[in-house]
């Protein structure tokens, strides 16, 4: 590669450097404006999720700070806002408590090593070119484990809300809440904070007010707490630590990195999977697409430097972006007036979290937990198919019970076997002519389609593999036993069949051996040129010569008929 060509692959990879290379002017004011109204979010959103994910609150604003500057320099989205999310935060909190034993600088030590591994398998994958792997998440897995999370996540905000001390996973959290409940340890003044940032959390949204409830509710509690002189009688943010982002990985071994691996794995599934799906969603609107390889890269990159730089796992925004977008963002120098702003308030005002009530970031987190739910996609899902059904419910129940990564893997197994079951026996018919319709159809849904004289005309709708190869050849004897006498060919509609392995080889040559002990031929009409190839390579060119094929089935019903 010549070095010119070298320069331009690399300036490829870094698409924000390119952006701003073509920045217009006229777009800096918007981008100012969206970048502050994007900061409203992007504090109390970031400390919200940390305390999720069991971590100190600032830590949620290293992992919002860091990732905007570096995806605003390689990340291939035009906008995209990336930070800590409240889908992951379960996910985080339950690869780190156990191992943290409960040391907090331990705690954020191997919060910033998770990180680290999850921007390393991304990079890896993307340089192996898996940016599609994110389909092993089907839709019914993702409504099976967001719906879940939803759940999980409300949980685990309880205590906060409610003012109860609990440690713990989320049921540990949820039971240690019901006796706190039982016995009266509620805090009331916590309970109306909560309710009250809830209710201000809501209703810009019913009102559709431009200004994020979410700024209502922190700067509202923030007052309230000052001028009545609650920071005694409910527990409070306090003071956040005056700094930039720094390392943060002392304490930690090669141990530690090998018991997170798998989590590292499951994170950085599902952090990509609801980024890429963001991404594409976005540029779709704008007539565009998004190298799915190119945005785990610059995610990768983005994890990487937050988990170097006191962060934690973080991926694209479904509620701060829109949020971008609305209020005028034109480029990604949005997100970096907005981490720029954050970062001015870490270094000028961190005292203002002293009033802020751990019970107004608990209602941030449930009101993020409540958008998460689909209960609209859970009802149709149902109403559409019994086996996807299955598969969403066993991704729900799995996340709740066994863990989330756990349950993810489950339901992801519990898909591929249905997708092998349906490959294993899949729909199969006779087709036959029906007057005044075009083409030939299936029998079983077209009552009036009758057969073509000495023909059996047979449709097979999976490529042919080891586990239905032998399917095949019993539907074909059933069929045949049961049809009149006369049949001097079996046409088999191959347009389906998009593969073939050695040993459904075997079964079609057993298949047609049998078929011409009975004076019966067997010719392919549709089948695609890459089957035909292999189904040739693989030896059979003396048993299936070029008169056994047909471009269509109407050709092979034109020529057998008259023959």
């Amino acid at each position: 590669m010549s070095a010119p060509t070298a320069r331009r692959s690399t300036m490829d990879r870094l698409s924000g450097v390119l952006a701003l290379k073509g920045y217009k002017r006229e777009w800096l004011r918007h981008d100012v404006v969206a970048g502050s109204a994007l900061f409203a979010l992007l504090v109390p959103a970031g400390m919200a999720y940390a305390q999720a994910a069991g971590l100190p609150p600032v830590t949620g604003l290293y992992a919002t700070v860091v990732p905007l500057l570096v995806y605003a320099v390689i990340g291939p989205s035009r906008v995209l806002v990336l930070g800590p999310d409240s889908a992951l935060a379960p996910l985080i909190a339950a690869a780190i408590v156990p191992l943290a034993a409960g040391s907090s600088e331990r705690t954020v030590a191997l919060a910033g090593l998770l990180a680290i591994l999850v921007g390393v398998l991304m990079l890896a994958g993307s340089a192996l070119r898996l940016g599609t792997i994110t389909g092993l998440l089907s839709k019914p897995i993702r409504l099976g484990y967001l719906n879940a999370i939803a759940l999980l996540v409300a949980f685990s905000q309880l205590p906060a809300f409610l003012g109860i001390e609990a440690d713990g996973d989320a049921w540990q959290k949820l039971a240690k809440v019901t006796s706190g409940v039982l016995n009266g340890a509620v805090s009331l003044p916590a309970v109306l904070l909560g309710i009250g940032s809830l209710a201000l959390i809501r209703v810009p949204r019913l009102l559709k007010w431009k200004v994020p409830g979410v700024l209502l509710a922190v700067v509202g509690s923030c007052i309230v707490t000052a001028v009545w002189g609650l920071g005694d009688a409910v527990k409070v943010t306090g003071v956040l630590p005056q700094g930039l982002p720094m390392p943060a990985l002392g304490g930690i071994f090669w141990t530690d990195a090998l018991l997170l691996l798998p989590a590292a794995a499951g994170i950085a599934l599902m952090a990509f999977a609801d980024t890429g799906v963001l991404s594409q969603s976005l540029a779709a609107k704008e007539g565009r697409r998004v190298s799915g390889n190119r945005e785990m890269a610059a995610l990768g990159a983005a994890n990487a430097a937050t988990g170097l730089l006191g962060g934690f796992p973080m991926s694209g925004s479904a509620s701060r972006t829109p949020v971008a977008v609305d209020a005028g963002a034109k480029s990604q120098m949005t997100g970096v007036v907005g981490s720029v702003l954050v970062l001015a308030f870490m270094l000028l005002a961190p005292g203002v979290t002293r009033y802020l009530p751990s019970a107004t970031l608990a209602a941030v987190v449930i009101a993020a937990a409540v958008a998460l739910a689909e209960p609209a996609g859970v009802r149709r899902l149902l109403r559409m198919s019994r086996s996807e059904s299955v598969v969403m419910l066993a991704a729900f129940l799995g996340v709740l019970t066994v863990g989330v990564l756990q349950g993810i893997l489950v339901a992801i197994a519990l898909a591929l076997l249905d997708f092998v079951r349906r490959a294993w026996d899949p729909y199969r018919a006779e087709l036959g002519s029906e007057e005044g319709l075009p083409g030939y159809h299936d029998r079983a849904r077209h009552p009036k389609a009758i057969r073509i004289p000495g023909l059996l005309i047979l449709r097979f709708d999976a490529p042919l593999f080891f586990g239905n190869g032998h399917v095949l050849g019993a539907f074909v004897r059933e069929l045949l036993d049961e049809s009149p006498e006369g049949i001097s060919h079996v046409v088999l509609a191959a347009e389906p069949i998009t593969g073939i392995d050695t040993t459904a080889l075997d079964d079609l040559v057993t298949l047609d051996e049998w078929l011409s002990s009975k004076g019966v031929g067997l010719v392919f009409a549709e089948l695609k040129g890459p089957v035909k190839d292999k189904l040739l390579r693989l030896g059979t060119t003396a048993r299936f010569t070029p008169d056994h094929f047909f471009p269509t089935i109407g050709a092979a019903v034109r020529a057998l008929r008259n023959g």
